[in-house]
This record gives C-alpha cells, sequence and structure tokens, in this order.
C-alpha cells in the first residue's frame, strides 16, 4: 500500500517531511530516526520497543489499537518468550529472527509473517500475501473475528521455524 494508506505518529510525519532537503541531511535524518530493540533504549531518546508499540496502539484509538492491543496480548501468551522490536515504523514480535510485524493502515490491520510460506497454517489463517514464496499475512478487518488457538498455534510455528531453521 502506498504512504498515503499509512498510519504515522506524529513525530513521524515531521520527520518525514523535514528529512527532504539535501542527500546528506536526509541521510542525518534517517541515522537519528528512533529503532527500539529489545525494550533497550533507542537513539538516547529512553524510549523502549513496548512503550512504542503501547504508544502506537493509543494513538491509533479506534479499532486498529483494539486489535493490536489483542494481537499482542495472543502473541505474549504463546510465546513468553517473544522480543519486542520497532522497525520500519512498526511493531516486530521476534524470536531467534522475525516471527511477525503488525502493521496499520486505514481499513485493514496486517500481520505479515516474515517466513509464512514456510508454515503449516491448517486454520487457513493467512488471507494476505499468498502469492510469494517466503511472506504471508493475515490481514484483519474492523469487525473481523480471529481463531485465537490457531493464531497462536501459527506463533509458535513461526517461533520453531526460527529455532530450528527448518521448512515445513
Amino acid at each position: 500500500m502506498g504512504r498515503a494508506g499509512r498510519i504515522l505518529p506524529e513525530n513521524m510525519k515531521t520527520q518525514q517531511k523535514s528529512a527532504k532537503g539535501t542527500p546528506k541531511k536526509a541521510a542525518k535524518k534517517a541515522a537519528a530516526r528512533p529503532v527500539a530493540r529489545a525494550d533497550k533504549a533507542d537513539g538516547g531518546s529512553g524510549t523502549s520497543a513496548s512503550q512504542m508499540i503501547s504508544r502506537r496502539v493509543a494513538e491509533l484509538g479506534d479499532w486498529r489499537g483494539d486489535v493490536l492491543r489483542h494481537v499482542r496480548k495472543l502473541i505474549h501468551e504463546a510465546d513468553p518468550g517473544i522480543t519486542e522490536e520497532w522497525k520500519w515504523s512498526n511493531p516486530v514480535w521476534s524470536h531467534n529472527g522475525i516471527v511477525c510485524t503488525g502493521e496499520s493502515y486505514k481499513k485493514v490491520v496486517k500481520l505479515t509473517f516474515a517466513r509464512g510460506a514456510s508454515l503449516r497454517d491448517a486454520a487457513t489463517l493467512f488471507n494476505s500475501s499468498l502469492g510469494g514464496n517466503v511472506r504471508r499475512a493475515i490481514d484483519i478487518h474492523e469487525g473481523d473475528e480471529m481463531d485465537e488457538s490457531a493464531f497462536k498455534t501459527l506463533i509458535r510455528a513461526a517461533v520453531s521455524l526460527n529455532l530450528t531453521g527448518k521448512q515445513k
């Protein structure tokens, strides 16, 4: 989806606008953008990845925030050892590699599994990005119900795949 459909925090909108200009200025601005991992402080701002994810949930303030909050809870229930990161201006959940990302758009919350094409999806939760050889995604629209048990199974399978490196 193009940039117009992306939901960005106000500070990210400002950074994108201000990064225009000379290539040197743009590179300097890009280097200053926060990237937080595993609750470690980012670039001196003192904001952890978990805090940034919580901030995103609060900023959305609608059904998308509710979905991200709920999915986050399910991910932690499925794998208490999961690591929260903040990459590409989105929540990322990792365990020995990326498990999935949580992107929020105007009409959908997209959960992209980094190695989803290698996962067995018996409950057919994957409903997006089905044509690729690596990733798979779950698009959640307002009012959609999710099979929580199947989702947790998918998270556990993704973690297992990361830990073993095996495919299907």
